[in-house]
C-alpha cells in the first residue's frame, strides 16, 4: 500500500478540477480542506474501495453544517 494517494475532485464552490492527496491508511475519512483556487472550505469524504482506489466526495461546508447545529 502506498503512503499517499491522489484523487481528482471538483471544488463545490468554483467548480475547478483539483488534484488532492489522500492518506490510504484510514479506509474512511471526513475532513475539511480549503480549495487551492478560491480558498473556501470543502468537506471531503474519502472512502477506499476493495482495490484501494480512493473515492472522494467534495461538498460545501454549508451543506454539512447549518446554523443551530
Amino acid at each position: 500500500m502506498r503512503l499517499i494517494d491522489s484523487a481528482r475532485i471538483h471544488c463545490p464552490y468554483c467548480d475547478v478540477s483539483l488534484n488532492i492527496n489522500v492518506d490510504p491508511s484510514e479506509p474512511e475519512q471526513d475532513y475539511t480542506e480549503d480549495c487551492q483556487v478560491c480558498c473556501r472550505p470543502m468537506v471531503l469524504s474519502v472512502q477506499f474501495d476493495d482495490r484501494h482506489h480512493p473515492r472522494v466526495y467534495a461538498r460545501r461546508e454549508s451543506d454539512i453544517f447549518s446554523p443551530g447545529d
